[in-house]
């Protein structure tokens, strides 16, 4: 359904007039919210959005009391994503409270404090059933990527029409579909500066580690110290990794991951051939490769002319990095967000070392975060390590300017809203002009 071109007439300018499909139908009263929306590359604006209502009977209401930035919604800041449309609300990250339920839902009340996949899943199709939500078969209508992969995902939040066109939670307000499906209740001992987590980095990294099937005695590469990366290899030492080697060219990354996490670093901005090295450090090889790292970066120069001139959308180059590192019959796990297709390959170093190849996909929020919800809930882990920093709303649009840049040390951050408890847990609010 489109909703009225009013959704962005604030920010809009001379530009004309832009109709939004927000997929969600508007309060009557007129009522409105503050959103961040896209509008172009590296252009992405705070406006005043329709508050959307019960749509379905299914349907939740939520008011966001905590969102943030993600290292994938850079791939929508630089135009990178198919199908996004001006005026798309953003984000995908999110908890909060519940405002309404629609008549279907039983198990959620008004006030009721919930964190959201970031994917929207039925319930009943047969990868519900199994807990494997990001592949639900029945929420994303996107012909494109059908297309493009043979299948769809689930419809996501905020990430554009090729994953349905959902709003998204960098906002005020957000209508969740299949609400007492894709709402987690949270409990009281957890804050909601732990548990918006749960949400995507923490599932999606604990997907990987899994998925890829790191064991105890692994010797395990992580390319890329993001919190995705972090994480991650927090999650190996946590499955009993003996070795573990994290690669990526930012100084506060390689320095926390050495202090903070206790594992070996590698800055690939010092070696003309990472593998090479690496397999200096592991002759043998290792048993796992984790590739949580961009393909928005290109390295060398023939990737960065073949993106610019749109001859390849990703960039091959950390796979194959990762493919030449691992050991004969040693497992590679993408978790990395590639979207569409790359260039040089080394699919003959895949194939005669019998290497594991895995795109992880998604992460199915649903399989993991109740049992990552019981590890916060008995401190044995705590996923206030990976935050740095506190927002406000209002500060989305510098903060995605901040964030690509890795400003001020900035990685995972809580970003609050007027809903928000009043009580600061973890970093305290710091002001995006100051970094």
């Amino acid at each position: 359904m489109q909703a009225a071109a009013n959704a962005a007439q604030k920010a809009m300018g001379p530009t004309g007039d832009i109709t939004i499909d927000t997929k969600y139908e508007n309060k009557e009263d007129g009522s409105t919210m503050r959103a961040l929306a896209w509008f172009g590359n590296q252009d992405v604006r705070m406006i005043d959005a329709p508050r959307p209502k019960i749509t379905n009977d299914d349907d939740v209401i939520l008011r966001i009391t905590g969102t943030t930035i993600c290292g994938s919604d850079l791939h929508l800041y630089n135009a990178e994503i198919l199908a996004l449309q001006k005026g798309d609300i953003l984000g995908h990250e999110f908890m909060g409270r519940v405002d309404e339920v629609g008549p279907n839902v039983k198990n959620l009340k008004k006030g009721q404090r919930v964190v959201v996949s970031f994917q929207v899943a039925c319930g009943f199709c047969d990868y519900c059933k199994q807990g494997l939500s990001s592949f639900c078969d029945n929420t994303n209508d996107s012909s494109l990527m059908n297309t493009m992969y043979g299948q769809r995902d689930a419809g996501f939040f905020g990430y554009s029409h090729f994953t349905g066109g959902f709003a998204g939670g960098q906002a005020e307000y957000v209508r969740v579909p299949y609400g007492e499906n894709n709402c987690l209740p949270v409990p009281d001992s957890v804050p909601d500066e732990k548990a918006l987590y749960l949400s995507d980095v923490l599932p999606t990294s604990y997907h990987c580690v899994t998925d890829t099937g790191v064991t105890e005695g692994d010797v395990v590469g992580i390319w890329g110290l993001g919190p995705i990366g972090l994480t991650a290899a927090k999650f190996c030492q946590i499955k009993g990794a003996k070795r573990i080697i994290g690669i990526d060219r930012v100084p506060e990354r390689l320095a926390f991951a050495r202090d903070v996490l206790g594992i070996e670093t590698l800055d690939f901005s010092q070696h003309s051939d990472v593998a090479v090295k690496i397999l200096e450090m592991v002759p043998r090889g290792l048993d796992k490769a984790l590739d949580c790292g961009t393909f928005h970066e290109p390295k060398t120069l023939l990737h960065k002319v073949e993106k610019a001139l749109m001859l390849e959308t990703d960039v091959s180059e950390t796979a194959n990095e990762c493919i030449k590192s691992v050991r004969k019959m040693g497992s590679v796990g993408l978790i990395s967000a590639y979207a569409g297709f790359t260039n040089h390959f080394n699919i003959g170093a895949l194939m005669e070392k019998g290497v594991r190849f895995i795109g992880n996909g998604q992460a199915p929020v649903h399989k993991y975060w109740k049992e990552i919800m019981g590890h916060i809930e008995d401190g044995s882990f705590d996923p206030l390590f990976i935050v740095s920093h506190r927002f406000t709303l209002e500060d989305f649009p510098e903060l995605y300017k901040k964030f690509q840049a890795r400003k001020g040390g900035v990685e995972k951050v809580f970003v609050q809203t007027r809903f928000s408890d009043s009580k600061v847990v973890g970093p305290p609010l710091s002001k995006i002009a100051d970094l």
